[in-house]
């Protein structure tokens, strides 16, 4: 369980942080970063929620997501040290990432085939989703730069690149609720 008490602590004002276990860090470090872009996806998320709350479905399916990125941030803020710790480090799982396929697949099915890009916009709930959708990419390339130099989960890597996938679906979902695709013109304003 968690208790935050006290939310200043003074300890990163030299500009490290402590992991969940294992030596601080620099801020500026590869695994602060990545789980620092996690959080500020779950953060474009919420903003989206203020708009699909007459989307039940889909609002609780955003919900599961935010939990599921501070699950992912834990993770990430857990670095694998190749020695087994005295307490069950918190990984994302496979059966996070195929519950999102399958979220994917139940959205994608209401939806009529693309014919063409989509332009982010359209109803508020899908302007901002395809932000959030975005704001994942680029959490999806620093954690795939991390991977390079450290351990990342093969989970934690599968379950990020599907979010982003189940963004945009969600995003063409909000909009088939009212508004219509914003759909690419190749050349239009030549």
């Amino acid at each position: 369980m968690v208790k935050l008490n006290k939310i200043y602590t003074r300890t990163g004002d030299d500009g490290t942080t402590a992991l969940v276990a294992g030596p601080r860090r620099d801020k500026h470090d590869l695994r602060v970063d990545s789980y620092g872009e996690i959080d500020e996806t779950n953060s474009a998320i919420g903003i989206a929620r203020l708009h699909t709350r007459d989307m039940p479905q889909l609002d609780g399916m955003l919900l599961r997501i935010q939990n599921d990125l501070f699950d992912l941030g834990a993770d990430l803020a857990t670095p694998e040290t190749g020695q087994k710790p005295d307490y069950e480090p918190l990984r994302v799982l496979e059966a996070q990432a195929t519950r999102l396929e399958g979220e994917i697949d139940f959205l994608n099915s209401e939806l009529q085939p693309l014919r063409s890009f989509v332009l982010p916009g359209g109803s508020p709930a899908a302007a901002y989703l395809h932000l959030a959708r975005t704001v994942a990419r680029r959490a999806e390339r620093v954690m795939v730069e991390l991977s390079r130099e450290e351990p990342v989960g093969e989970a934690a890597l599968k379950y990020i690149n599907r979010l982003s996938d189940f963004l945009f679906v969600a995003a063409r979902y909000a909009n088939d609720r009212g508004e219509a695709d914003i759909l690419w013109v190749p050349g239009k304003n030549r």
